[in-house]
């Protein structure tokens, strides 16, 4: 059966969330708006008109403080103590609205105003339920319009047999739980279904409809659907699937049900078919106990939904099934050996599916691929080395990280780093994971994922169509797979129906190649809450969060449950499917907001989190009624798009007391259409409000038991988590000691005589090696660009990182170590017989001090002059000419082509090399400045464009340099050489930065002229 509500005992009494918007809505609107109109504008006008001024107008002398106080001042005292509340108040109603603006919905703290912020919460909560600008404080709104009754009011679950590998029976594949409806449409396949598997045929009977006719409140309190579902579904939470099953049909009376929490006595309701209890009228079969005008009612209630009952009583037969109406959740796939026949798989793939082994033998087996990994793994973490998207969203955020801290350090807001530091990982741990992303991230598989999820949306809005709910997406090498809650037509090109009407499917060699023309659609990112879970015939699974109809759970070992979380928590701060969004964790994980601190929030418990979501719940219903839409689907297509409909994914690991899980419950059970997702990791199993249900072994086996699916889990282990956040965090720390503490590059250059190197490669401008024979013509390409690999990695270079940088797709171990080898050969040995080519303990591969780069040199001049600052000016002058003219061009110009050297697209030297050059050229501007040869600063800066032509920095040094020359030539020369560059770089039409237009204004007023007349 699929679950629709929880099963266990517990405290199962949540506090529903209501759905519409009712009278005391209103009145709650009216109230607070009276209330916030009193206490923002009331109070100041009325200490104003009444009190006036309550200051004294004259700085008070000794004699003043020591007279009697008069009933005057006393007023005017409470009235200074008055405006101060009022102006705090006023503050954290700002605060509120900030918010609310923001979308986040974690309001900041005004200090010493907890009962006054929890008062403007309230009241702006209320205000902005009800009003009708409520969708312009809330841009961020996000759910799955729609997505779970799709297939009409009365949809239901039946299960269905189900064989991967052909039409007959044996070597089936048990059951599948199929999504349908109940007039005979097309099944939906279940919500974690693997795309090879196929639904098959389905025991069908016929059944009779239930209904219930709502009582008067006669000795008792009033019905409810709460109490309806209590009482015949014996769980409240279901409320919804009646709601469901009513809502819009025309009653007896001739109003409709829109509100669950708005019946009258005397409706007639549609029930689930396991709906009991004495109350309950059976259609037909009790036809014959009612009167016939109660009769007659029950038929034209009838006829306002999908029920269809026969004429007569016939026998039951194929093609007719179990009435189960409501909203079911849908089931995990994959169920037990169950034979049956089923239809054959799809074109793209016949290769029947494997079973994980069972029980100790699956254990066994995933024991002997973790040995098996470490041994080929050189001891890196082996669980971001199978973790591709998220090894790839790690990488890519660490290079903003290293990049924010390289700028932070040429600011000078930094304190102790320079831009020629190392920013290489401080620990061996670091160092690994550092590594480990390097091999492991899949940056293709992501873009491929991002273009296709976001070509599928601009191909849906330019036919006018909407987004279809998605449940989850299967991802292998060469194609994505989306699992939709409810078919949904043909998709669009390149898009292509799945093995059934609940899949869509696209190749990737379908898709316009990267960096293509009009590849990258103007669209927003359409399903951002997809997060990978784990991985299961070399597909890997993705959980759309934030369109489940309910809570997620995973339960397990306390380390484990951790583990899973963490690695959903680190690809969703990451992820690059994903545009604007925000993740709340609640008492785990709070380091993880290094990772992404503009995404990611922290909260201590539950409790805190409980007040902020119960209001933002609310704001967005209200924002999305303003604006019409059904959810957030609807609205990230067509022109609301522009509204940013971001999602709310909360990942909880702290256990919620019993009170505040059934709080959590009713927010999840309306969650989905707004865009926000529940996770709750905890080691109770009988949470309320669980849709799927996750066990996670001490194997690293991710379990759904109910539904039979098993996946490998991926995860983020403790260790791994610590030193992944410690690559962030080490960016942005000062380090110990301050400016005094700065250590400079970890390799530096003997500059005497005594330091001449063996082996001399210039990097800059170009690549030239001398020192070496030249390698075999064959292999000379790959040894070259491995060896400047190593150039650049002075610290060491894992063999796995070099196979990946040298090989992106992929490469055995023997051709691996068979390219070290030919270095090694190449590389020789020093003039002692040392090898220069250096092997560590751990494998890393690394360079003696003998073979040498002018970007080495460059580092050490750069120390010695800039960072340490030491001898005389004539000493720095000198080693900050030698370091410039060192910088001949772009770092290794032209060899950059042709496919190869594509690992520098991950290092941050690319980022460094212009900064220091720019470094290096401002600081022997001012040194020549100081001592008077303003020509030969104005060669310097010159010289320094070569290597970093975008610095504006250099442009404005420029001009000032050419004026302090006196020759107004010079200047002009200057003025019309950055004008014509600057149009180069950016296009004609693209005006000059505003400080660069300032110094020109400046320094040559009639420059516009000049333009203008040259144009």
């Amino acid at each position: 059966m699929a679950r629709t509500t929880p099963t266990g005992g517990g405290n199962r009494t949540p506090v529903p969330v209501k759905v519409g918007r009712g009278f005391g809505d209103i009145m709650k609107a009216v109230f607070a708006f009276l209330a916030l109109a009193a206490l923002v504008v009331g109070v100041p006008f009325s200490l104003a008109v009444l009190i006036g001024w309550p200051l004294p107008r004259t700085m008070p002398s000794l004699d003043t403080l020591q007279n009697e106080i008069s009933t005057t001042v006393f007023l005017k005292v409470l009235a200074l103590f008055v405006w101060i509340a009022w102006a705090q108040f006023t503050a954290c109603v700002l605060v509120e609205v900030k918010a609310a603006l923001s979308g986040v919905g974690i309001p900041a703290r005004v200090p010493g105003a907890g009962p006054s912020q929890l008062l403007a919460r309230q009241l702006v909560g209320m205000l902005l339920l009800i009003s009708a600008s409520a969708a312009s404080f809330v841009p961020g709104i996000s759910g799955i319009g729609g997505a779970f009754d799709g297939g009409g009011s009365s949809q239901v679950v039946a299960e269905a047999e189900q064989t991967p590998g052909g039409t007959g029976g044996g070597g089936g594949h048990g059951v599948e739980h199929a999504f349908r409806t109940d007039g005979g449409g097309p099944e939906a396949e279940p919500a974690m279904a693997l795309p090879h598997e196929a639904a098959g045929a389905e025991d069908t009977a016929e059944a009779p409809t239930k209904y219930y006719r709502i009582q008067p409140p006669e000795g008792r309190h009033h019905d409810t659907l709460w109490g309806i579902a209590e009482r015949h579904l014996d769980d409240g939470l279901r409320y919804k699937e009646i709601y469901q099953l009513n809502k819009d049909r025309v009653q007896p009376d001739g109003s409709k049900l829109t509100e669950a929490s708005l019946i009258r006595p005397g409706w007639i309701l549609e029930m689930p078919a396991d709906a009991h209890g004495g109350e309950l009228v059976e259609m037909p079969h009790d036809a014959e106990e009612l009167s016939r005008d109660e009769a007659e009612e029950f038929r034209d209630y009838q006829r306002t939904g999908d029920t269809e009952w026969p004429a007569a009583e016939p026998e039951p037969g194929p093609g007719t099934g179990p009435e189960q109406a409501g909203i079911a959740v849908p089931e995990l796939g994959l169920a037990p050996e169950d034979a049956g026949g089923g239809p054959s798989l799809p074109a793209f793939d016949t290769t029947p599916l494997q079973q994980l082994p069972d029980g100790d033998a699956a254990e066994q087996e995933t024991q002997a691929a973790q040995e098996a990994g470490d041994e080929a793994g050189f001891g890196l973490p082996e669980a971001l080395l199978g973790a591709p998207l998220l090894a790839a969203g790690l990488l890519m955020a660490l290079g903003r990280t290293r990049r924010n801290a390289l700028w932070a350090s040429a600011a000078g807001t930094l304190t102790g780093r320079g831009v020629g530091d190392d920013l290489a990982p401080g620990t061996p741990a670091a160092h690994d994971v550092r590594d480990a992303l390097l091999v492991g991230a899949a940056p293709e598989a992501v873009g491929f994922l991002d273009r296709a999820l976001r070509r599928l949306s601009a191909a849906l809005d330019a036919e006018g169509k909407v987004l279809p709910p998605v449940y989850a997406a299967w991802l292998t090498e060469h194609e994505l797979h989306l699992q939709l809650a409810a078919p949904a037509g043909r998709p669009p090109a390149p898009w292509e129906p799945g093995q059934s009407d609940t899949y869509w499917t696209v190749r990737r060699d379908r898709l316009p190649a990267a960096g293509a023309a009009g590849e990258t659609p103007d669209a927003e990112a359409p399903y951002p809450g997809l997060v990978s879970l784990g991985v299961r015939d070399d597909m890997r699974l993705l959980l759309n969060l934030e369109a489940v109809p309910g809570i997620v759970s995973v339960t397990g070992a306390r380390a484990d449950r951790e583990a899973v979380l963490a690695s959903i928590a680190a690809e969703l701060a990451t992820s690059g499917w994903a545009d604007r969004m925000t993740v709340s964790l609640v008492g785990f994980g709070g380091e993880l907001t290094a990772l992404a601190p503009t995404r990611v929030r922290y909260l201590d418990d539950v409790a805190g989190l409980l007040e902020v979501m119960e209001t933002e719940t609310n704001l967005r219903r209200g924002a999305l009624r303003h604006t019409g839409q059904e959810s957030i689907l609807t609205g990230r297509t067509g022109p609301a798009r522009q509204q940013q409909w971001a999602p709310h994914l909360v990942l909880i690991g702290a256990v919620p007391t019993a009170e505040q899980a059934d709080r959590l419950a009713a927010l999840a059970a309306v969650s989905a259409q707004l865009g926000i997702g529940y996770l709750v990791t905890s080691d109770r199993p009988d949470l309320p409000g669980i849709a799927w249900e996750f066990e996670i072994s001490d194997a690293g086996v991710l379990t759904e038991p109910e539904m039979g699916l098993e996946l490998s889990a991926q995860l983020l282990p403790a260790a791994q988590r610590a030193a992944v956040v410690e690559l962030f965090a080490e960016l942005t720390r000062e380090p110990a000691g301050g400016a005094a503490g700065v250590a400079g590059p970890a390799f530096t250059v003997d500059l005497s005589q005594r330091g001449k190197p063996d082996v001399y490669a210039q990097v800059m401008g170009g690549y030239e090696i001398t020192g070496l024979s030249a390698p075999d013509a064959e292999r000379g390409e790959q040894l070259r660009e491995a060896l400047a690999l190593l150039l650049l990695h002075r610290e060491g270079v894992h063999p796995r990182v070099l196979g990946s940088a040298l090989w992106p797709r992929g490469v055995p171990d023997d051709v691996r170590d068979a390219l070290i080898d030919r270095l090694g050969g190449w590389l020789g040995r020093d003039a002692a017989g040392a090898p220069r080519l250096l092997v560590a303990e751990d494998g890393r591969l690394s360079l003696a001090a003998g073979v040498v780069s002018d970007w080495d040199v460059l580092r050490t001049l750069h120390h010695r002059a800039v960072s340490v600052g030491g001898g005389t000016a004539a000493e720095r002058k000198r080693q900050l000419t030698d370091a410039l003219s060192l910088a001949r061009g772009p770092l290794l110009a032209g060899v950059r082509e042709g496919g190869r050297f594509g690992w520098l697209e991950h290092e941050i030297v690319d980022a460094q090399y212009p900064l220091l050059v720019s470094e290096i050229a401002l600081k022997l501007s001012a040194e020549q400045l100081a001592s008077g040869g303003s020509e030969q600063a104005y060669v310097a800066i010159r010289s320094a464009l070569a290597a970093s032509p975008t610095d504006e920095r250099l442009w404005n040094e420029l001009l000032r340099s050419a004026k302090a020359t006196g020759k107004t030539e010079w200047l002009r020369g200057a003025v019309d050489w950055l004008i014509a560059h600057h149009a180069h770089l950016y296009g004609p039409a693209q005006a000059l930065p505003a400080q660069t237009e300032a110094l020109l204004d400046e320094l040559l007023p009639g420059w516009r002229s000049t333009v203008g007349a040259a144009g």
